[in-house]
Parts: structure tokens; sequence; C-alpha cells
């Protein structure tokens, strides 16, 4: 599959698990430090800003994506749940269609940030999973983590880097080399300790 039909395709798979949760699901802590699983989503409707008002908001928090991301979140916490998901679900504007690479990435790990906590996992498509361990967001500096180690997906025909070996589930190896620490025991093999270091 191309990379908007696998961009299309994460985008349903996370809209089908958000019109399933609960009250409380909304309120449970994600995996990004501080965020809900509401503020997860608020995050994801970066999608739906216009260039021109995304830039200006980049500006105004000085070029600083983590002030950007701060206040994006805030904004969307005055919204409704379904509101959120009405959002989300026809959010593919600007990024989208110019970076739907870097939007897959995101999503990939924002939807397994969501999906954990609430002991909700999915079987992830083969394509995507490579894709997501081939070409992870490179905002969240994944070589910082990888460079010098060998990952091997014990459940996918995949391997990459040199040195020593980092092994484990795909989804587990995408998520640790963008820092996800709450995966690190899932992975085994002499260069987890280097990785954990890393990730520290």
């Amino acid at each position: 599959m191309e990379i908007r039909g696998m961009l299309a395709a994460e985008r349903a798979d996370l809209v089908e698990l958000l019109r399933d949760l609960r009250a409380e699901d909304w309120e449970t802590p994600s995996l990004c430090a501080g965020w809900s699983v509401r503020d997860v989503v608020g995050h994801l409707l970066y999608d739906t800003i216009a260039p021109l008002a995304y830039g200006g908001v980049v500006v105004r928090c000085g070029f600083s994506i983590d002030r950007v991301n701060g206040r994006l979140v805030d904004k969307a916490r005055a919204l409704s749940t379904a509101q959120l998901i009405d959002m989300f679900e026809n959010a593919a504007g600007t990024l989208s269609r110019f970076g739907p690479a870097l939007v897959l990435a995101d999503l990939f790990v924002h939807q397994q940030d969501i999906r954990r906590p609430l002991g909700r996992p999915r079987t992830i498509p083969a394509d995507r999973l490579r894709r997501a361990l081939e070409h992870p967001d490179p905002f969240v500096r994944p070589g910082h983590r990888s460079n010098g180690l060998r990952l091997v997906a014990t459940d996918l025909d995949w391997a990459g880097g040199s040195g020593p070996e980092v092994r484990g589930r795909a989804e587990a190896l995408a998520l640790a080399v963008v820092g996800r620490t709450q995966v690190l025991d899932e992975l085994e093999g002499e260069g987890v300790a280097e990785l954990r270091r890393r990730c520290g």
C-alpha cells in the first residue's frame, strides 16, 4: 500500500477506537508524559490548521515545537469528545497533503500511546510496522537512540543497523526508538542496556 493509503488506514483505525471509548477512557494517562488520551487526540488536530495560521502559532511560540504542541492541546481541551473525533476524522489537511510520511510516523506512535494504557491492542499491518521502523518521526531524534545498535524484529522479517543487538516485537522496537521507555522491558539482547541509557 502506498503512503497516503497507509495514512488513511491508520487514521480510520484510530477513529474506530475513539468512537468506542467510555468517558473515563478519555482521561486515562497516555504514554506521552503529562498527556491524557484526550490530550493526544487534541495534539493530532494540528493537521486541521491552515498553513499561515500554523506558522503564526509557531512564531508566537518562539519556534518551540514543545510550546506549539502545548498550546494546541490546551486549545483542544475546550472541545467535546465528539468534536475531537469529528475534527480528527476529517483532519487530512496541510501536513497530510504535503508531508504524509511525517504524519503517518507521528500518528502510528500516538495510536499506540493511546491503545497501550487502555489495554486495547491491535494487529498492526506489516507494511505499517515496517514503515514505522524504517522511517520514524525525525523530530524526536530516533537516531540518537538507535545509532550503533542492531535492531531485530522477532515477529517481522526486518532488521536494521549494526552493533550490539536489540531484539523484540516490531511494535516495541518502533516505540523504543522514539523514546517510549515503557516498552524497554519487552526487548532483549546485549544492546538493550545502552538503549535504556539513551532513553533515560
